[in-house]
Parts: structure tokens; sequence; C-alpha cells
């Protein structure tokens, strides 16, 4: 209780836990710190993205949270309460990036499996699986064994098996890995109707537009440590602060446009079609035309040339110096 000025006693109004805070969490394996302090809160209703290079700790740091991994020291709570505790557990969900259904079950007979697991029955049970069916679109396959579905429908019994229960919490590893772009669309939709019901989600992924579309606020975690959080325009606007990308595609011998780049504090990535693309920062536009000029003068031949804004890429590749799946 605490007191106006009057002196009249008013009930206090206790803080609204977190539905999910991570603290200063460790984990090592031998001389290998997987996940090297890490702290990070979700907050009510949102997408968390998490980033990072492969061996980051991203699986390890998930895994710990569902009590997969037992860290070394550190905290996970699920809405105040230990990660390790029943209620915990009620209110979260797990779809992990390996398929974790059962191949010569039915649609159907999985969900009633995994709803058992989490303590449901008679009634809701039925009244859960049903809802899972259609959230996954596989109503009409309910009858077919999961061993038969098309990878993209395993993908999707493989989310409602994680769902099944209704957690307010859920953890997505790579939902989207194999899967056809309808696929995917479809599981897009799935998570946005996870989040009209409330739900908050942490979303790994390898793919960087499916972190900008999907996630408010982006952890980058590299070296089992985050090293970068937050918004999309603010992670931008952090490390680029107002400049743009030149990204000159040039004919010439790899070596020589790679010098060009070298000495103008840029770097080179290889095209598709395996011409030298120079990617350069510059403050203003009219910085491009000198760029140009002595481009010409170093005998380089330029075959495209694109302004642009850095995006959540050129982010990750400043911070990490690696691509996403390396």
């Amino acid at each position: 209780m605490s007191a106006t000025a009057t002196g009249t006693a008013v009930p206090t109004i206790p803080a609204i836990a977190a539905p999910l805070e991570i603290k200063g969490l460790v984990k090592r394996f031998g001389a290998l710190t997987a996940v090297d302090g890490v702290s990070l809160a979700l907050a009510p209703g949102e997408c968390l993205g998490l980033l990072g290079p492969n061996g980051a700790g991203k699986s390890t740091l998930i895994r710990s949270i569902v009590g997969r991994v037992i860290p070394d020291s550190g905290t996970v709570t699920v809405f105040g309460s230990a990660a390790q505790t029943t209620a915990a557990r009620a209110a979260l969900g797990w779809v992990p990036q390996e398929l974790a259904i059962y191949p010569r079950l039915t649609c159907a007979e999985n969900l009633t499996a995994f709803g058992r697991y989490h303590g449901l029955s008679g009634s809701r049970l039925k009244e859960q699986s049903a809802w899972c069916l259609e959230w996954a679109a596989l109503a009409d396959r309910a009858g077919t064994v999961a061993g038969a579905l098309s990878g993209g429908m395993k993908r999707r019994l493989n989310m409602a098996a994680g769902v099944i229960h209704k957690p307010r919490v859920v953890l997505m590893d790579e939902p989207t890995v194999g899967v056809d772009p309808q696929s995917r669309i479809r599981i897009f939709e799935m998570i946005e109707a996870l989040r009209a019901q409330g739900a908050s989600l942490i979303y790994t992924t390898h793919y960087m537009e499916e972190a900008e579309r999907l996630a408010d606020r982006i952890a980058i975690i590299d070296h089992g440590r985050v090293i970068a959080e937050g918004t999309y325009a603010e992670l931008v606007r952090s490390v680029f602060g107002a400049s743009s990308q030149v990204v000159a595609r040039f004919t010439s011998e790899p070596a020589a446009v790679e010098a060009w780049a070298a000495r103008h504090g840029g770097r080179v990535a290889t095209g598709k079609d395996g011409e030298g693309a120079a990617e350069l920062t510059v403050q203003q536009s009219t910085e491009v035309s000198p760029l140009l000029a002595d481009a010409a003068a170093s005998g380089l031949e330029l075959a495209d040339l694109a302004l642009r804004r850095p995006n959540l890429e050129s982010v990750f590749l400043h911070l990490t110096g690696r691509e996403l799946r390396d």
C-alpha cells in the first residue's frame, strides 16, 4: 500500500512480469562458451527476431529457455516464473527447427498426442486440435498420415504441435526452412494469427526479409553474445547514421575492383554472374561522381550502379563480418 498527500492509503499496483526475461545466461560446453552472458526481455505481444551466423549460440539459447539445455549461470523466467516450473512450461510453446512429429500418425493423431503431453484432455483437447488444424490449413488433411504430407504441410503440422496447448510465449526456430514460397506465406499468416491472439514470439530465421517483415525488434547474436538490439530502423541508424550504400558492379578483374574498393573504405561481394560488386558507404549522393571518376581513372569498366539505403543485411555484415548462413 502507498499513501496520497492526504494520507489516504491506496493499493500499490504490482509491476506486470515480462512474458519472457533472460538475465546473464551462460552455457559452456567444455572450453566453448556457447552462450556468454545473454540478457533479453520480451514485451507483451512482441515478436523478437533473433539473428546470428551458424554457431553463434541461437539454438543453445532457445534450448536453454525450453529446458533442453541446463545453463551454467543466469536465469530465465516466463511471466515471472522460473523456466522449469509448471506455470512457465504451460505458458511456453516451442517449434523446433527439426520436424518433431510422428510420421506414422495422422495429423489429428499427432495433435492428440502432443495435446496429451501438455495435459489436455476431453473437450478442450478436441477444441484445440480442431483449431490447430484450421490454423495450419490442414483441416482437410486431418486423416492423412504425416509422413505422406508435403514439406510445407509437415512444417505447418510441426508448428501446430508446438502450440496445441495455446501458449502465451512461442519460440519459433527457423520454421520456414526448406518450404516453398506459397507455404512460407501461409506460415506468415499463421504467425500473424497467433499475434492477433496476444502471443509473444521469439523468431529465429536465416532470412533477413522475414525478420524485417515479422519482427518488432531484432537482436543480433554472435559468439554467444548479443551484439546489437533494437528495431530495424534503430539498428540501421545506429550503425550507418544517415549514410547510403553505393553498389558498383564492374566487368574488370576482381583484384583491381577489390583494390579500388579498399582504397575508398569499401568491400567487394561476388555477384551471381561472377562480376565484382563493390559496396561503399557515402554520406551524400554528391560523393558518387568523384568515386566513379576515380574508378574510370583506375581503368575499371562500370557495368551497373545503384545507390541504396542500408538494410538489415548491411547491418548484419557490418557487425559480424559474415553472411547470415556462415
